[in-house]
């Protein structure tokens, strides 16, 4: 069994699961997706698997339901084909970019600033921001499966966010990208973010209460939270650190020109790390048809996440663009909080 697995142990409100109980599970959900074409298997690991479990509180039939719906998209949206070149442009502020540290815990850090928005399409944020994600994975050690957000307001005002981003952007994130954030860092935000956070925080899961953290420059307590999840020699002045090398897109594009020459190999057997996919039709091309969504759909409840209106997965509250996203009670709609 993989160490991811032994490693999701249960806390808060999550229901307790052996790791017997969890690979049954796993074992399940294979049997539910059936077979699918190699292209789509390999995103099919007993890792992967287990995040969307996760995200849906071990419950099979809506983790299988979820996972269903990524394998479509990732048939559709194809997120592993984006070029740098394709969205250069949306990266020449260093609105989002990857960092080039980790954390003291070896996760990759994905920086973003919401001031530095440069476009006004929706298509082009998204694309670059599916880049990001999946550049950010290609990154991951072969034991990290989370990554962190270090998210800069400085500069930051309302004209910055945009309401069918940001629901775009959470749809993305909470349906295809499950248990992938480790922690959020909120580092300098405005005064009213934190007032509106207590108002959330009551619905979350305790595990998903820890994942954010604000952080404020004029507060010695915020140093602390900084020097413990990093290496202050490493870090970017603007964060407190000691390096004020700053963004260059010169520099940026040549690693993600590298970056993208991985791409290719990355998602093959034996990648992500912990891969055991299921059963493979490996002669066949992707089938958008294989994969039937509306199977078992009177088995499929459209509650909450975990089966209780009283919390929210930690995809469902943060968005990028510097918004508080509340689940509204269904698994897709949210709404946003200023």
């Amino acid at each position: 069994m993989s160490a991811t697995l032994k490693k999701s142990t249960s806390n808060g409100s999550e229901k307790s699961e052996t790791t017997e109980e969890q690979q049954a599970k796993i074992s399940e959900i294979r049997k539910l997706i059936g077979p699918l074409p190699e292209k789509l298997a390999i995103y099919c690991s007993d890792a992967a698997i287990a995040r969307y479990l996760r995200a849906r509180n071990w419950n099979v039939k809506k983790a299988t339901k979820m996972l269903k719906e990524t394998l479509k998209w990732r048939a559709e949206y194809k997120p592993e084909e984006i070029r740098w070149e394709e969205i250069a442009h949306e990266a020449e502020t260093g609105k989002i970019y990857r960092a080039n540290y980790a954390d003291k815990h070896g996760r990759t850090v994905l920086v973003m600033r919401p001031s530095c928005q440069n476009t006004k399409s929706t298509k082009g944020q998204i694309r670059y921001l599916v880049y990001c994600m999946e550049n950010a994975i290609l990154n991951f050690p072969p034991d990290k499966e989370q990554m962190v957000w270090l998210i800069d307001f400085n500069g930051y005002n309302m004209s910055h966010t945009s309401m069918k981003v940001t629901r775009e952007t959470a749809h993305v994130l909470q349906d295809h990208y499950p248990e992938r954030l480790g922690v959020a860092i909120l580092y300098n935000p405005p005064k009213f973010f934190e007032p509106f956070w207590k108002v959330v925080k009551p619905f979350l899961e305790p595990k998903t209460q820890k994942k954010v953290k604000f952080v404020y420059s004029d507060d010695p307590s915020s140093r602390k939270i900084m020097e413990d999840l990093f290496d202050m020699e490493k870090l970017e002045s603007a964060f407190g650190g000691n390096d004020d090398s700053g963004f260059n897109i010169s520099h940026y594009a040549e690693r993600m020109r590298e970056d993208d020459k991985r791409m290719p190999g990355f998602w093959t057997r034996g990648n992500p790390p912990s891969a055991a996919p299921p059963q493979q039709i490996p002669t066949l091309p992707v089938d958008l048809n294989s994969i039937n969504l509306n199977s078992d759909s009177n088995a499929f409840d459209n509650g909450k996440v975990d089966g209780s209106p009283n919390h929210i997965s930690d995809s469902e509250t943060l968005s990028p663009n510097g918004s508080l996203l509340v689940n509204e009670g269904n698994d897709n709609g949210t709404r946003e909080i200023h």
